[in-house]
């Protein structure tokens, strides 16, 4: 399934789902650039961009307004989180999470993707937020565990900063670091 205004460029490949999960679902105000493989039984969001030769496994799901480099290589049942982006020439072998900047080979996290959340309307407040919680999480000596647990002490209640640690929490493959 494909939804509105979404545009599928030149020699892109997009399989059905399979039994098991069912469908392969693209949203709405979409970009998949040339020579895209969206596999079976993946998800992609609304608003997301997929720059060209992006490859990426079976049952990837891809959070809304993300934006992926091209010449990247997505492993099968990897998330990336709303928000997210990811540089070109990537190897994503493990869950990214929502609002942060991550590339290279092997995989990093570089910040958050500040830019996108200000041309988005995210507020200065929300902003600072995530920037704190992304501190916690990716730039402190806490495991990710302990980062969690502070970050829904000192910073919970916002929903941005609630679908981040859900997200972790969610995660089956683990977090890029």
């Amino acid at each position: 399934m494909v939804g509105d205004r979404t545009t599928i460029r030149e020699y892109a490949t997009l399989n059905r789902g399979t039994r098991t999960a069912g469908k392969t679902v693209v949203g709405s105000d979409c970009l998949l650039m040339a020579y895209v493989h969206v596999a079976h039984d993946c998800v992609i969001g609304d608003r997301v961009i997929i720059s060209n030769s992006v490859q990426m496994g079976g049952h990837v799901e891809i959070g809304e307004w993300a934006a992926v480099g091209g010449l990247t290589a997505i492993h099968q049942f990897v998330r990336i989180g709303a928000h997210a982006f990811v540089g070109g020439a990537a190897r994503v072998h493990k869950d990214v999470a929502p609002y942060v900047r991550a590339a290279g080979n092997p995989l990093v996290m570089s910040g958050l993707n500040s830019i996108g959340l200000r041309r988005r309307g995210f507020d200065a407040e929300t902003r600072r937020a995530l920037k704190q919680l992304y501190r916690l999480v990716f730039a402190s000596e806490l495991n990710v565990t302990q980062a969690v647990a502070r970050a829904r002490d000192e910073l919970g209640g916002r929903p941005e900063v609630d679908r981040f640690l859900t997200f972790i929490e969610d995660s089956e493959r683990g977090l890029a670091l």
